[in-house]
Order: structure tokens, then sequence, then C-alpha cells
């Protein structure tokens, strides 16, 4: 017996990709329905190879009878749907901002910390973390499991789509004009992103830091442990899919590289290309459109006591957003809702 299943935000790139990933992973459905605004009533949206929906309004959609929602309709619009949907019985797994930071509604990422998946009782809701949070604590879990992080430092190198459609549409844009001589404008981006990098993503803060950093630090906390102290450089660049990030670590504990280098091997979730050679290392065109979070460029950092750098890359519209949104499904009809 399967499952209603809603996805709401289904034109955007999360929501198809939500549907994409629904479909590639047999996951039980029954009924699947598609959500979005008003504006976007009556479009079709694919489910699977052969099933074609067509879009029904947020607005007035009626939860009842509706086991599970996956929200990524941005945060103003979920802060409104997302309880309306728990109210009627339905558990969302939403994507967006709004709820990662209640204390009330668990911030999961299933390879890391899934049994607080079962505080989606209180609210109805589980909250789905930044895309860069979910890649990086992915990989710092086993490491954490066995040498205790003390202190975090990263840098992202992010790609456009995590600004959503229109942020892809202007790279590529811009990217012609530049080719043809056209003037650039940006419209999405404070600064041009063709052949550019831009430090700033998410408002700024009165710290200084954007946002998104700022996520990273509190989400960071809550999912993985919140004695660990996390500085975080959040930057833009010009790629469509898959977000990079240098990551470098204090541990606690004496650090061995080949200790940290099989817990990393045998942890679910993740692939390890690492061979110190031409090639010998992943980046987001390799990532895109992959389920895993690849590690490479795994070395000793010198500067202190209990070091360890390396590389991190996966695609930030499936791992980031969709996967672990379906793979908090999963769990749910797994463990918690079972027909």
């Amino acid at each position: 017996m399967g499952y209603k299943v809603a996805v709401i935000g289904a034109t955007g790139n999360v929501g198809r990709e939500m549907l994409n990933t629904l479909a590639e992973r047999k996951f039980p459905v029954d009924e699947m329905v598609a959500l979005a605004s008003e504006r976007s009533v009556g479009r079709e949206v694919s489910f699977g190879e052969n099933q074609i929906l067509k879009v029904q309004n947020l607005a007035d959609f009626n939860f009842a009878g509706t086991d599970i929602a996956l929200s990524s309709p941005g945060a103003k619009i979920s802060a409104v749907h997302s309880p309306r949907a728990a109210a009627a019985g339905c558990v969302v797994v939403d994507n967006t901002s709004h709820f990662r930071m209640d204390p009330d509604v668990p911030l999961v990422v299933p390879e890391v910390n899934p049994k607080a998946i079962a505080g989606y009782r209180k609210k109805g809701i589980i909250a789905n973390p930044n895309c860069s949070t979910i890649q990086m604590v992915v990989a710092l879990k086993p490491l954490h499991d066995l040498f205790q992080i003390k202190r975090v430092v990263v840098s992202t190198y992010q790609s456009v789509s995590g600004a959503g459609k229109e942020a892809m549409d202007e790279l590529f844009n811009q990217t012609r004009a530049i080719y043809v001589n056209d003037p650039v404008k940006p419209e999405r981006f404070t600064k041009q992103i063709a052949f550019n990098v831009i430090p700033h993503i998410d408002v700024f803060m009165e710290d200084g830091s954007t946002k998104e950093e700022w996520k990273m630090v509190v989400e960071t906390k809550k999912i993985l442990d919140a004695s660990i102290a996390v500085q975080a450089t959040c930057v833009r660049v010009p790629v469509f899919v898959a977000h990079s990030e240098a990551i470098t670590v204090e541990f606690a504990k004496p650090v061995d590289e080949e200790a940290a280098r099989a817990a990393l091997r045998a942890a679910p979730g993740i692939v390890v290309v690492d061979h110190r050679a031409n090639e010998g290392y992943v980046t987001p065109v390799e990532a895109a459109g992959e389920d895993a979070v690849y590690i490479s460029r795994i070395r000793r950092d010198p500067t202190v006591k209990n070091g360890l750098a390396f590389w991190c890359v996966s695609d930030n519209l499936r791992k980031g957003a969709a996967l672990n949104a379906v793979q908090i499904a999963e769990v749910l009809v797994k463990d918690y809702l079972k027909k």
C-alpha cells in the first residue's frame, strides 16, 4: 500500500528534482500531487517516465488525506502552507529556511542524525538543512565520531542553481553577452557572475557575515554538535550545478590520515576519489546529476595540532535539497508512517 504525496513548488528547480528523485528511487506513491502558485496552475510537470501531472493551486489545496508533502516554495510561502498541511495530518519535509532553527522542528540529514526525525510529531514538520550545510555535515560526521571536531573553517564555491532558475539564466545570458560584446547587466546577482566570483550569498548581518554563512554555523551545531566552532566564507561561482567546499578541520584527538580516509570511504553517502595526480579529484562537472558527496584532496593540516583538510563536492539540487528530502521521507515511511 502506498502513500499520497504532494510536492509543493513543483515547477521550480528543486521541486522538479524532487519529482524525479521520488520516481527514480521508486518511493511508494499511490497518488502524486504537484502544487505551486496560482500563476503555475495548469502547467504540466513529469513524474517518472510516463506520468504527467497538472499543477494545482497550493493556496486552495486541501491537504486532508495527504500523507507526506515535500515542500520547496520559498520561506514566506512555506511559513503559511507547511503548518496548514501539518494541521491536516500531512507530515511536511520542508526545504526552505523558515523552520530550520525552530527548536520544535527537527533539522535532519539522514546519514548524520536520522533519529531526530522522531521529533516531527511536535509540529508535523521536518526541516531540510541548507544545501551547503548538508554536504559538509555528511563529510564531517564520520570524522567527528573518530576524532571529535573542535573547529571547522570552510570556504564554499556555490553554483548559481542554488539561487534558482533565474540565476541560472543570468549566468547563461551574461556569458553569451560577453562573447558577442553586448553589455552585461546584473539582475539576480549583485555583480557580474559570468567569469567572476561573488563573496556574497544572502543578506549581510551585523557582524559582517552573510546569512548563508550564519546558516552553516548554526545548522552544523544543531545537526551535529553544539560545541563545534564553525567559520564560513560563502562564495557564488560561475558554475551551473553542484557546490564545492574547501574544508579544514581541527580535532580534539590526534588525527590519523589513513584512519580518516578509511572512515570516509566506509560512511554512507560518501564517495572518496583522492589520487595525488592529474584528474585525481572530483569537480562540479562530475558531481552534477549524482547523489553522492564526493571527497578529494585529503591531507594533514600542519598549521594546527590535530588538523585535516579536504575538498568536498556535491550536487546541490540532489543531495543538497531533493534527495535529502526524499531520504527523510523514506525513513518516515519505514519507521513512523507504516501502512
